[in-house]
């Protein structure tokens, strides 16, 4: 073989190395994690796009999102669509949803080291991993309610006139979140206590979303959300109208948690996203975007408007088992007493 075509062989070995090479690299960055979320967590002004821009500078790939109603719609849509559904990793669920997630055998275990994460009561869990926290609570207008409920017997026995949004437990994980907060409370009087307190819910709605739209708009003095909605107003209004009511018996936590799905196309990047989600990157984008409380590090300390907050001295969290048992009885005694005439 002479040297000059030892030349040009060796010159296409090259090239051809470095089209497989370039091929390798294009498919990779064609590389795209589909995530399945609620709809705040999308919006303008939610986490999501900070997210995906956040993750996609590390993994050289595309992050789309599908956006449900609410957490109970994911699980919802996820049952639905079964083993065909399109989503890689699913954002949004709670802990009173985990059992029933995994009983679907739509998920696959993470394989991750979360230790380093911290929630109250310490969940922890090898399929599901927690990005977020916060203590459901009545929020209210200060300028219109001059004397919130104190605890949730005051919410259930109060003026009728004075009324609330709440979110519905069959589609919104807030709505669940009141169900069992109402039940850990009341226990076997749970149903006489919703029949009370239908009396001061102006509307039931599937999200959260739409809840808190109708609360800011001016429609009820109150609204069923979280212990941190203030600091929303706080830091990006720069107004503490809106209050958050202590109660006096405690207040329902809601741990929000991640998972993949066992059918993904994309396994090594589904638990890149997850180790992500538990970094500061994430972390330090959720407390004033999604205005929950970071399960783990920021890189800079919260905005002083958190340490503002209501900070409920006993908190409730029924295990994951125990809500999947009882879910459907409790929504359908929820059901039958906000029918009532």
């Amino acid at each position: 073989m002479s040297s000059t075509l030892q030349k040009i062989l060796s010159r296409l070995a090259i090239a051809g190395a470095t089209v497989v090479a370039f091929s390798a690299s294009a498919a990779a960055a064609e590389e795209t994690l589909t995530i399945y979320t609620y709809e705040s967590f999308i919006s303008e002004w939610g986490p999501g796009a900070k997210v995906a821009a956040a993750f996609e500078k590390t993994c050289g790939c595309k992050v789309e999102y599908v956006g449900v109603a609410d957490g109970v719609e994911l699980l919802t849509r996820l049952k639905l669509e079964g083993e065909g559904s399109k989503a890689d990793i699913v954002l949004g669920l709670d802990t009173n949803l985990v059992a029933e997630a995994k009983a679907t055998e739509l998920f696959a275990p993470h394989g991750l080291d979360t230790a380093g994460l911290k929630v109250p009561g310490g969940f922890s869990d090898d399929t599901f991993i927690p990005y977020d926290y916060g203590h459901f609570a009545v929020i209210y207008d200060t300028e219109t309610l001059k004397n919130p409920p104190k605890s949730l017997k005051e919410l259930v026995e109060g003026d009728a006139s004075q009324k609330i949004v709440i979110e519905d437990p069959r589609t919104s994980t807030p709505g669940l979140g009141l169900l069992l907060w109402v039940k850990s409370v009341y226990g076997d009087k749970a149903g006489e206590a919703w029949a009370k307190l239908k009396d001061r819910v102006l509307t039931v709605t599937p999200g959260w979303s739409e809840a808190y739209g109708l609360f800011t708009k001016g429609e009820a003095p109150m609204v069923l959300s979280y212990t941190t909605s203030p600091a929303y107003h706080m830091v990006a209004e720069n107004t503490e109208r809106y209050q958050a009511a202590s109660f006096a018996e405690g207040h329902y936590i809601q741990i929000e948690v991640a998972g993949m799905t066992k059918n993904t196309g994309e396994a090594e990047l589904s638990r890149k996203f997850l180790t992500f989600m538990t970094g500061p990157e994430f972390q330090s984008i959720i407390p004033t975007t999604n205005w929950m409380m970071p399960v783990g590090a920021t890189k800079e300390p919260l905005p002083e408007a958190f340490g503002k907050l209501v900070d409920p001295q006993k908190t409730f969290l029924m295990s994951p088992e125990e809500v999947a048992a009882n879910r459907k009885a409790w929504i359908d005694e929820w059901l039958a007493a906000m029918s009532k005439n």
